[in-house]
Order: C-alpha cells, then structure tokens, then sequence
C-alpha cells in the first residue's frame, strides 16, 4: 500500500477533527423552556398523549419572542415551540435598564401591568413576566398580574405590553414652535387694538377741554 493510499485513508478522520475543533457559533438568543404540558386526545382505541411547550426567545438587547407548539415527546415541542417564537419576535423600547413608561395588556383572561423602576430594583416580577423581562433585556421592573395566571396567555400579554411602549424620542409634550409662534401672532393683534381705539376717544376729551 503506497503512501498516497495512507493519505486518503487518513483523510476522514483529519476532516473529522478538523470539523470538532471549528469554533461553534454562538446562539443569537436565549431559549427560555417556561413550561411543558401533557396533553392527551380521546380516540376510538382509548387516549393518546402529546407534549406541549412554551418557549421565550430573546437577545437581551430589546428582542423577545414567544412560542407553543405541540409534539410527539418533549424534544420535539420544545424544538417545535422555539421555532415558532424565532419567527414571532418584536422589538421593543428599552430605556437606561428599563421601560419608558409604564404599560398594560390583556390576552384572554390574563391582564399583565408593568412599571419601570430606578436602577437597583431588579424585577419585582414572578413567573413567566419575569423570564419575559429577562431574556428582553429588562433589568429594572415592576409588574402586576391583575387576571388569570394562565402560562401562556401571561406570556402573550406581557409581550403586548411591551409591544406597546412608546419611546421617548416619540412622546408629543407639547405644541411645535411653529405652532407657538402663529397662536402668540393672533393675540397679539387683538392685544393692540383696544389701544387703537383709545387714541380717537383721548383726543375727543382733548378737544372738549379746550372748547370750555
């Protein structure tokens, strides 16, 4: 057996090595397995068993995404449910550690309250809201489940909440300048006119003072 022989043989298991030692790429998200649920379905043969899963997807920087699917055993939902919240994820707005302001969302029968906090508070949260606030990148916190404490309609609405806060860049605290400037213009016309009008009347008193 030649050496070109050897070569080829030894090839395998160099690409194989080679393939264990390339850097693995870092996951882009934080996979939060919230809960798994056993579901069963009544058929004419008696009851068949599935798994459902919840996950929370997030980047930490403002990025978070949420998931449920089903599957033959638990691996397979999990896999299944992150899937399904990569493809679900929003953007939301993230403030010095916190929210902009506070918010509120109901999903079904759960309704979610959040609140942004100083730094230092941490999240004064429970349950799914807070792995929902973590992977989103949410540091300080407060929150409030006013309803139903259903997993996932919870997580749906915390979700929403955060959705729907609205940066600061965008906050309307009042009129334009433009629109200062024209409302002062009116006023001060009809500010000058009573003065108009007083001239005439002074010099009719004027006139009657030197006819006496």
């Amino acid at each position: 057996m030649g050496p070109q022989q050897h070569n080829n043989q030894r090839n395998p298991r160099n690409s194989r090595h080679q393939r264990d030692q390339m850097p693995q790429e870092e996951k882009q998200f934080d996979e939060r397995v919230v809960h798994v649920n056993r579901v069963a379905r009544v058929v004419k043969g008696g009851r068949r068993f599935r798994f459902q899963a919840l996950v929370v997807v997030g980047d930490h920087k403002g990025k978070v995404g949420v998931g449920v699917s089903k599957g033959a055993d638990v691996t397979a939902a999990v896999t299944k449910a992150t899937e399904v919240a990569k493809k679900h994820v929003v953007t939301i707005a993230l403030y010095k550690g916190t929210i902009p302001h506070e918010a509120e969302a109901k999903v079904g029968g759960s309704q979610i309250l959040v609140k942004p906090a100083s730094a230092g508070t941490g999240l004064i949260a429970g349950g799914t809201v807070r792995v929902v606030l973590e992977v989103a990148g949410v540091n300080n916190a407060l929150s409030k489940s006013l309803g139903s404490t259903n997993k996932i309609n919870s997580a749906y609405a915390t979700v929403a909440a955060l959705e729907s806060v609205v940066p600061s860049k965008q906050w309307v605290t009042g009129q334009p300048k433009a629109a200062k400037s024209a409302a002062k213009a009116p006023a001060a016309a009809k500010a000058a006119e009573p003065v108009k009008k007083a001239a005439p009347a002074a010099k009719a008193k004027t006139a009657k003072a030197g006819a006496k």
